[in-house]
């Protein structure tokens, strides 16, 4: 029998080892070669997961557009708010000397009563809860940094704040269904959601959200494995790029003032729906407007009553202030006379009789007595004259039953179907069509604004913050549906109804100002039975003036929905009239300041040229921003107008008569009181014929003014061109 080599096994044995010691040195040379190349394991960039683990990065947050209005004050901005809370447990401190959880109790919620909605009962029972920490629920939310400070001055162990980016609307309750709302995205429990940004949900907010939001940036470093910065390391920063900010048209001493007005008069009459436009209509710039129901965009108190904005959402049947349109087409067409004579009372259109309010009528009465008294048989008369094809054409030109393209959330069209003849008719009259609030601005800019009809516009431009790239928002005319002489017209019977002795509109006077106006009561439609509610305050009450009303700075449009009247001696019309008066008298007060502060910047002090020579005097005056004009042959200036060291406006005519025979100027474009300087300065008496400025004259220029004839003066208003 053999005997195993114990020497020869083991040789074997190292042997075997020893080619397992190498294919596993050649796999794992292989393996880190591999890695080495490729810089990868398992599909798994190591460069790219070091470079993650020095790497830190923060975000540098861009701030949203801030809303001026258009004096450069603030309508909506960024701010922060801040939410309460309070750590209970010990665990989170790490120096006794310093606790950062609270300690007494008792205290605590003595002092936190005095800042927060909550009594000291119910926030101590909050701090005895067995938890971590705690909130203090809707009481130790969105507090102001004012109310922060105050807490944090109490300095109290374990109160401590979270922050929340919000949107501040400073002006409370100011066009709020206009400007509208943005917010932060929240959560089920209505928790603001991390990782989102201010966003708008309502009005100019939500239709210019991506103008207003802004682009984070960035900053990324590297640190050591204890945070420290890399010696040498390079911060790559991105730099935030901020929203455009929006300049409004609103004035926000008008916006303030009409919201204080409609306020007071929504909590005295207590009516369904209000609504207030103030218009510039040379521009279609929205000076001021308001509706009730409304809400404080900062506290969101009021929000849910109505999220409708009821200036371009909102349809309904005008009534009599539509009787604008029809006059001014009625006078376009040539057949409005206001001498002629019609039966008031009714008319029947084929089978449907047509009444006045007073449905026995004032007798034979004149069509400018049937404006005064707002009688529909007139205007159907008067759209009858018209032919209704063509009435229709003044419809469409008008822009009713057609959207602004205001740019504003869900604007509605209304509606016009003007199929059957009774329903023709009563569109005459506001009656049996449906507008917007925008719609009847838009139409009523073309009498106000010589029949140019311009575009209601709610922003002036917008800036760019990181660049200062500004861009303009011009007017924009979008028809002109009556001609300027018509428009002219139109204003002057207008006055009527204010100032006429049978004047539904006699409560709009404002003293010092001439206001050309037309009143409205409409009737409206009961939702549940689809037919005109009857009797009692269910009307829209309404009106819209014009002012001054030879040139309108302004055009005032108030609509007031079934107010609660109890008093038998007050109207809807005298509803209407407590906000109209005060807000037109107010724009009108502030247009006068704002002409006269500009009159100030521009001032020139006339200097005194009697007994200079022609040569000099003209010499001195031109260093002036004056216009000059020169009556005589003389060589020497022996009267002037205006007289010295009177305060003049740059551009103002300046009359200097010398001691030569006098001579007529060439007095084209003149205004009246600027022919009445020559006047008086000569002594010769001139007659005019209309009203405006000089179209033509009787005595040609440069021939002498001798005073034996009669000087006719023809004036014209000026032409859009002009």
């Amino acid at each position: 029998m053999k005997t195993k080599n114990p020497l020869k096994n083991r040789k074997k044995m190292s042997v075997l080892l020893f080619f397992a010691a190498l294919i596993i040195y050649v796999i794992f040379a292989g393996r880190f070669s591999y890695i080495m190349i490729k810089g990868e394991v398992n599909g798994e960039n190591l460069a790219k997961n070091v470079n993650n683990l020095y790497t830190r990065s923060s975000v540098l947050e861009a701030n949203r557009g801030t809303i001026y209005d258009v004096g450069g004050d603030p309508v909506a901005m960024d701010a922060t708010s801040y939410s309460l809370y309070a750590v209970l447990t010990d665990k989170w401190s790490s120096k006794a000397s310093k606790p950062q959880y609270v300690v007494d109790k008792e205290k605590t919620a003595k002092v936190l009563a005095q800042y927060i909605a909550m009594s000291e009962e119910e926030i101590l029972n909050r701090l005895n809860q067995d938890q971590d920490q705690v909130e203090f629920g809707t009481a130790g939310k969105n507090l102001s940094y004012e109310i922060k400070k105050n807490i944090e001055n109490e300095k109290l162990p374990g109160i401590e704040f979270t922050n929340t980016p919000v949107r501040l609307y400073p002006n409370g309750v100011f066009a709020s269904h206009l400007v509208g709302v943005a917010q932060m995205p929240t959560d089920k429990n209505g928790e603001a959601k991390k990782g989102t940004e201010l966003t708008g949900i309502m009005g100019i907010e939500k239709v210019y959200n991506d103008l207003l939001t802004g682009k984070d940036g960035g900053k990324e470093y590297q640190k050591d494995s204890f945070g420290y910065v890399l010696p040498n390391s390079k911060v790559k920063t991105t730099e935030p790029k901020d929203g455009s900010d929006i300049y409004l048209t609103l004035d926000k001493r008008m916006q303030v003032y009409l919201e204080s007005v409609m306020s007071d008069v929504y909590d005295k009459y207590e009516p369904k729906a209000m609504t207030a436009t103030l218009m510039d209509p040379k521009t279609g710039a929205i000076v001021a407007a308001s509706q009730r129901p409304t809400f404080n965009g900062t506290t969101k108190e009021g929000i849910n009553q109505l999220w409708q904005n009821l200036l371009v959402e909102n349809t309904y049947e005008p009534g009599s202030t539509f009787k604008v349109l029809t006059l001014a087409a009625s006078i376009n067409e040539g057949v409005f006379n206001p001498d002629e004579w019609y039966k008031s009372g009714s008319v029947k259109v084929a089978d449907r009789v047509i009444r006045d309010v007073n449905r026995n009528g004032w007798g034979t009465i004149t069509y400018l007595e049937g404006l005064e008294r707002s009688s529909n048989v007139a205007f159907v008369n008067l759209a009858e004259k018209m032919n209704m094809d063509v009435w229709k054409n003044y419809l469409d030109q008008f822009g009713i039953g057609k959207s602004t393209q205001s740019g504003l959330l869900n604007e509605q069209k209304g509606s016009n179907t003007y199929k059957y003849a009774a329903e023709k008719a009563t569109t005459s009259f506001g009656q049996g069509l449906t507008v917007t609030v925008f719609q009847m601005m838009q139409a009523f800019s073309a009498v106000a604004n010589n029949g140019n009809m311009m575009k209601p516009q709610y922003i002036s431009k917008t800036v760019d913050p990181n660049t200062g790239e500004e861009k303009i928002i011009e007017p924009e005319i979008v028809g002109k549906p009556i001609s300027e002489e018509t428009a002219r017209q139109t204003r002057e019977y207008l006055k009527s109804v204010v100032y006429g002795e049978h004047g539904t509109g006699r409560r709009y006077q404002i003293d010092g100002y001439e206001i050309a106006a037309k009143t409205g009561t409409a009737q409206i439609v009961n939702p549940e039975t689809k037919s005109y509610y009857s009797g009692g305050n269910n009307y829209l009450y309404s009106v819209v003036g014009m002012a001054p009303a030879d040139d309108p700075e302004y055009i005032l449009y108030i609509t007031v929905q079934q107010p609660e009247i109890t008093d038998g001696s007050i109207s809807g019309g005298d509803v209407v009239a407590e906000v109209f008066n005060p807000v037109m008298k107010r724009a009108l007060e502030y247009s006068h300041v704002n002409e006269e502060e500009n009159a100030n910047e521009n001032q020139v002090d006339m200097p005194e040229v009697t007994g200079h020579s022609k040569e000099d005097a003209l010499s001195l005056l031109e260093e002036t921003p004056l216009d000059i004009t020169i009556i005589g042959n003389g060589d020497k200036v022996v009267q002037q107008l205006p007289l010295p060291q009177e305060k003049l406006i740059e551009n103002q005519k300046v009359v200097l008569m010398t001691n030569g025979a006098m001579t007529m100027p060439d007095m084209s474009g003149w205004s009246k009181n600027d022919v009445l300087k020559v006047s008086e300065i000569t002594g010769i008496e001139f007659v005019f014929d209309g009203e405006g400025y000089v179209s033509s004259q009787s005595l040609p220029p440069e021939a002498l003014l001798s005073g034996d004839e009669q000087i006719k003066i023809e004036l014209q208003p000026k032409s859009a061109e002009d």
